[in-house]
């Protein structure tokens, strides 16, 4: 399983930007796909997660009201939408895959795609 992510870059604050994430293999439609994010010195942490089919949802307190996770199981991608955004949003976002539960990592990480937000 291999997932690629990409749509990082340089904003500034109030700004917006889209992630996506393409995984191979077969494990993408009936999987958990998720966003971590992570900054030097701290530890990973959840962004959104979203269920198999996208019926369920689960957000980090830092972004609820700010960002949608979305998935499309036809591309085999997954999407984070990101508006609002603030100085604090920067981080290296994670794709994550391989878990059955939302609230769980799963196995699987990609590379990770750096977002900076300029004050």
């Amino acid at each position: 399983v291999q997932l690629q992510a990409s749509g990082g870059g340089l904003v500034q604050a109030g700004g917006s930007l889209r992630l996506s994430c393409v995984t191979s293999g077969t494990i993408f439609s009936i999987t958990v796909m998720a966003w971590y994010r992570q900054t030097a010195g701290k530890q990973r942490e959840l962004v959104a997660s979203i269920s198999s089919r996208g019926s369920s949802t689960n957000y980090g307190d830092s972004v609820k009201g700010r960002f949608t996770i979305s998935r499309d199981n036809a591309k085999n991608t997954v999407y984070l939408e990101m508006k609002d955004l603030k100085p604090d949003d920067t981080a290296v976002y994670y794709c994550n895959a391989g878990s059955r539960s939302i609230y769980a990592a799963g196995a699987y990480w990609g590379q990770g795609t750096q977002v900076t937000v300029s004050s």
